[in-house]
C-alpha cells in the first residue's frame, strides 16, 4: 500500500515545485511591456434585477440607491425588476435597497471595476413587522446565508472572498478552511475536515440538485481533490453549511456547498483571460442578441504544465495535466418560465515512468513504479423555473453525470521485472431530476417540498497485490444499476417579528438493498435584540457509501451464496445538534459562537472479527472487507468566530475551534478519529490601498495564519512491514499517536489596475511562506527498508495574472 499512499499524497508537490519560478519570470516580462496607467476618473454600470427573495418573481418599482454618492444617486426598477445605475465610480461601492413590505437590504463593498460591468440579482425578504406595524432598525447581515430556512452553522460566501483571501486561489474549498471548525485533510488536496468528519461527508449541490465531486485528481468516494474543476467566473454567491442542515440536503454527514451559478452578461459582450501556474483560463459572455434577455457564460480552462508539454518542453514525472470547461446559460421566456442550461467537465491524469536502474532507486518511491491515473468528471443540466401563481415557485432540475477514475500500479522487482501491484477501474453515470415547491402562504408562513430522483449505473472493478499472502487478489468486479430517493419537506414560520422556527423531515431511500432513513429536521432563531440572535437547530442525517463498497466480494469469482456481503448494509446517521450565538459588536465587527454534538451509529466496521476498523477513518476510497453496522462515533466541541466585514478597505477574520472526535471499531474500543487534531485557529487580516493618478489602482495585502493540533496516526509494526514489504500498522493501537503540531501562514499580494474598459490584476499567493515543515503521515519504504516521515508540502509561490474586458 505505501505506493499508493506516496503516489496520492505527493501527487501535487511535482506540479508546484517544479514549476512555480518560471512562471513568475514569464509573466512579469509580460507586465514589463504594459503600458502605464492613463489618470482619468473610471466608472462603470450597476445592471441586475430585484426579485422576492423566496418565489424569485421581480419586484417592480424598488429603489436602489448608491450609498456615499454626493449628489445621492439612485433608480428604481422597472416593471420586469430590472434596473440600471450607469457612471458608478470604480472601487468598492454599496447598494440599499427597498421596497415597501419588505426588508430593506443593503449591499456594500460590492467591487465596481472598469472592465466588466457588475450585474446583480438582489433578494428581497419580506417584512412581517409591516403587518404588525412595528418598525425596526435593520441591521447589516453580510454573512447570512442566502437559504432563508438555514438557521444555524450556515453563512454565505462571495467569489470575491475565493479571490482575496491568501491561499483560496478561486478554490471554494479551501477558502472554508478559514471558518471555525473547518480544516485541511492535507495540503496536497482540497479535502476538508468538518468538525471532526471524514472529508468524504461533505455534499456538493449546484442549481438545487446534487452533483458528483467537482474536483480533478479525485479518488472513489473523496469529495475533495487536487484542483476544482469549477472557475470562478461562473459561480455567485453561494452558502456553506457546516451542521444541522436544513430539511433539503440529504446523504451527507458533515456539511455542504451550496453552489449557485452566474448569469452572463445580457447586453454586452465581455471576456476574461487568465493566465497563471495552474493553468491557462477564457471565459466569454454576452447576450444571444439585443433584442432577447437570454445570455451565455462559459469558461475553459487547459492545463499549464500540459500546454508546455505539447510544445515539446519536459514536465517531468507526475505532472498533473488536465483541462475543463463550465457554462450557465440562460434562456428566459415570456410565458413559460425561466430554462437555463449549465454544467461543467475535468479531465485529469498523471503518468509516472519507472527506471530499470536500481541505482535511481534511493527511496521506494524513486523511478521503481510505473504509475497511470486519471480522474475524469461531467455533469450536464437543464432547470426551469415557474411562478405559476403569485405565491408559487417549481424549479425542476434535469442532471446528468459521469465519473470515471482508474489507476494502475507496476512495481520493478530487484530482478528488473514487473510485478502488478494496482489495476482499478471505478466508473458511475448518473441521471437525476429534481423537483421544488416554494410556496408561500404571507409574510409569515413559507413551504418547501420537493423530491430528488437519482439513477445510476455503474462498472466497479479492482485488482491488488496482497503482500501477506503473496498474490494478486480481486476484490471488486461489478456492473449493473440502482436508485436513490430523496423526499422533502420543511416550513419557515415566523411566529413573531423577533422569532422564526424551520421544521422538516427529510428522508432516503436506497433501492439496491431497500435500506431508507426518515430524519426529521428542526430549528428556531430569536432575536433577543437588535444585532444579536439565539438559535437551536436539530436534525437526523444519513449518508449513503461509496456504491463500490457495496460490491466487496472475498473472491469476486464464481457463483458463491453471500458473494457481496456488504450489499446489505444500511447508512451511517447522526444526531446533529448546534445551539448559536450571535452578536452584531458594530455595524461592521460581528462576533458568533456555536457549541455542537454529532452522535454517529450505523458505522460500517468489521463484521467477522474484532479489531479498530471504520469507516469514520477513511479519507476516500472504501474498505476491502466485510463490514457490519456496529460502530459508533461522536463529534462534539465549541467554536468561536470574530470577524470584521470590509470596511475602509480593512478587515480581518479570526476563528476558532475547541473539539473532540472519537469512534468505536467491532472491538468497542474508544479510540480518537484520525481527524481528531483537537483545536485549530485561523486568523486572516487584510488591507487594500487605492494608489495612482486617479486612484485607480488597488494594492491588496492579505495573509493568514493557521495553526492546529496534529491528526493522529498509528504506530507501525516494523518487523510485519520487513516481512510483509509494506507497511503494516498496529491495529491494537490504531491512531494513539499524535502528529506534530500543524502551523502554516500564507501571503497574498495583489495588484489591480483599471483603465478605461480594462482591468487587469496580478496575484502573487505564497502558501506556506515560512516554509515549515508539517508532518503529513509515516510509512515503510521496503527500499530503505525502515519507516520514513512524510511530509506537508514546503513554499509555494502561485503567481496569476487576469485581465477583464
Amino acid at each position: 500500500m505505501q505506493s499508493s499512499f506516496r503516489f496520492k499524497s505527493n501527487r501535487f508537490h511535482h506540479l508546484f515545485l517544479r514549476h512555480s519560478y518560471f512562471f513568475i519570470a514569464a509573466i512579469a516580462l509580460l507586465l514589463s511591456t504594459s503600458q502605464t496607467t492613463h489618470s482619468q476618473t473610471l466608472t462603470q454600470t450597476i445592471r441586475g434585477i430585484v426579485v422576492d427573495k423566496s418565489l424569485q418573481t421581480p419586484i417592480a418599482g424598488a429603489s436602489i440607491v448608491l450609498v456615499g454618492s454626493q449628489p445621492l444617486r439612485g433608480t428604481t426598477t422597472s416593471t420586469d425588476g430590472d434596473f440600471s445605475l450607469p457612471n458608478v465610480p470604480i472601487g468598492r461601492q454599496t447598494l440599499k435597497v427597498t421596497y415597501m413590505g419588505y426588508k430593506e437590504s443593503i449591499m456594500s463593498n460590492i467591487v465596481v471595476n472598469a472592465g466588466k460591468e457588475l450585474v446583480l440579482t438582489i433578494g428581497l425578504e419580506e417584512d412581517i413587522t409591516q403587518l404588525a406595524e412595528i418598525t425596526v432598525k435593520p441591521t447589516v447581515e453580510k454573512d447570512k446565508p442566502l437559504n432563508d430556512m438555514a438557521t444555524v452553522s450556515a453563512r454565505t460566501f462571495s467569489v470575491e472572498e475565493t479571490q482575496r483571501y491568501a491561499a483560496a486561489v478561486n478554490d471554494p474549498a479551501r477558502m472554508a478552511t478559514a471558518y471555525a471548525g473547518v480544516m485541511s485533510a492535507d495540503d496536497g488536496g482540497n479535502n476538508i475536515v468538518i468538525r471532526g468528519n471524514s472529508p468524504n461527508g461533505l455534499l456538493w449541490r449546484m442549481e438545487g440538485i446534487d452533483i458528483p465531486n467537482p474536483n480533478h485528481f479525485s479518488s472513489l468516494g473523496a469529495s475533495g481533490g487536487g484542483i476544482s474543476i469549477l472557475s470562478a467566473q461562473v459561480l455567485t454567491n453561494s452558502d456553506f453549511m457546516t451542521g444541522a442542515f436544513s430539511a433539503e440536503y440529504g446523504n451527507a454527514l458533515s456539511g455542504v456547498f451550496d453552489l449557485k451559478l452566474r448569469k452572463g452578461n445580457n447586453q454586452k459582450r465581455e471576456y476574461t483571460i487568465q493566465a497563471g501556474l495552474l493553468g491557462l483560463d477564457v471565459a466569454a459572455e454576452g447576450p444571444f442578441s439585443t433584442k432577447y434577455k437570454g445570455s451565455y457564460l462559459i469558461n475553459y480552462r487547459y492545463s499549464t504544465l500540459e500546454l508546455l508539454s505539447k510544445i515539446g518542453l519536459p514536465v517531468g514525472d507526475f505532472a498533473q495535466r488536465f483541462q475543463d470547461i463550465s457554462y450557465n446559460i440562460s434562456l428566459p421566456t415570456q410565458k413559460w418560465g425561466k430554462f437555463t442550461l449549465f454544467g461543467f467537465g475535468g479531465l485529469s491524469s498523471s503518468t509516472g515512468v519507472a527506471k530499470a536502474d536500481s541505482t535511481l532507486w534511493k527511496t521506494e518511491g524513486d523511478k521503481r513504479f510505473d504509475e497511470k491515473f486519471k480522474s475524469n468528471t461531467g455533469a450536464w443540466g437543464a432547470t426551469h423555473s415557474l411562478n405559476f401563481s403569485p405565491n408559487a415557485l417549481l424549479k425542476t432540475v434535469v442532471l446528468y453525470s459521469a465519473y470515471e477514475n482508474g489507476f494502475r500500479q507496476k512495481r520493478y522487482t530487484d530482478n528488473y521485472v514487473f510485478e502488478p501491484r494496482y489495476d482499478e477501474h471505478y466508473q458511475l453515470n448518473k441521471l437525476s431530476v429534481s423537483s421544488t415547491l416554494n410556496y408561500k402562504f404571507n409574510a409569515r408562513l413559507a413551504i418547501r417540498t420537493g423530491a430528488i430522483w437519482s439513477h445510476q449505473t455503474y462498472d466497479f472493478f479492482r485488482e491488488a497485490w496482497d503482500a501477506e499472502a503473496k498474490k494478486w487478489e480481486r476484490y471488486v468486479s461489478s456492473k449493473g444499476q440502482t436508485a436513490t430517493l430523496q423526499i422533502f419537506a420543511q416550513a419557515n414560520y415566523k411566529l413573531t417579528e423577533r422569532l422564526t422556527a424551520n421544521l422538516g423531515v427529510h428522508t432516503l431511500r436506497l433501492f439496491l438493498n431497500s435500506r431508507q432513513s426518515i430524519e426529521p429536521r428542526a430549528s428556531v432563531k430569536w432575536d433577543l435584540a437588535t444585532g444579536q440572535s439565539l438559535a437551536l437547530g436539530y436534525g437526523l442525517h444519513s449518508q449513503t457509501h461509496p456504491l463500490a463498497l457495496y460490491f466487496y466480494s472475498p473472491t469476486a469469482t464464481g457463483d458463491i451464496p453471500n458473494r457481496y456481503p456488504n450489499q446489505s448494509l444500511n447508512f451511517t446517521k447522526a444526531h446533529h445538534l448546534v445551539l448559536s450565538y450571535d452578536r452584531l459588536l458594530s455595524e461592521h465587527t460581528r462576533l458568533k459562537t456555536e457549541a455542537y454534538y454529532q452522535a454517529l451509529y450505523g458505522v460500517p466496521v468489521s463484521a467477522n472479527q474484532r479489531d479498530a476498523i471504520s469507516i469514520l477513518n477513511v479519507a476516500d476510497g472504501f474498505i476491502s472487507k466485510q463490514l457490519a453496522n456496529n460502530g459508533r462515533g461522536e463529534n462534539y466541541g465549541f467554536e468561536l468566530t470574530l470577524e470584521r466585514f470590509l470596511h475602509n478597505n480593512f478587515y480581518y477574520l479570526v476563528s476558532g475551534s475547541v473539539f473532540k472526535s472519537r469512534y468505536q471499531g467491532s472491538d468497542e474500543v474508544w479510540r480518537s478519529t484520525r481527524f481528531d487534531a483537537g483545536s485549530a485557529v485561523n486568523v486572516l487580516v487584510g488591507k487594500e490601498w487605492q494608489l495612482g493618478q486617479g486612484r485607480n489602482n488597488v494594492l491588496g495585502i492579505n495573509l493568514k495564519t493557521t495553526y492546529m493540533g496534529g491528526y493522529r496516526t498509528t504506530p507501525i509494526d516494523l518487523a510485519a512491514s520487513r516481512r510483509q514489504g509494506q507497511t503494516v500498522w498496529i491495529d491494537a493501537q490504531t491512531n494513539q499517536d499524535k502528529l506534530d503540531s500543524y502551523f502554516r501562514s500564507d501571503v497574498r499580494v495583489s495588484w489591480k489596475r483599471n483603465k478605461n474598459g480594462f482591468t487587469s490584476t496580478l496575484s502573487l499567493d505564497l502558501q506556506n511562506a515560512t516554509n515549515r515543515q508539517n508532518v503529513y503521515n509515516h510509512f515503510f519504504d521496503s527500499n530503505l527498508n525502515e519507516v520514513r516521515t512524510v511530509y506537508q508540502l514546503p513554499l509555494i509561490p502561485i503567481l496569476n495574472y487576469r485581465v477583464e474586458f
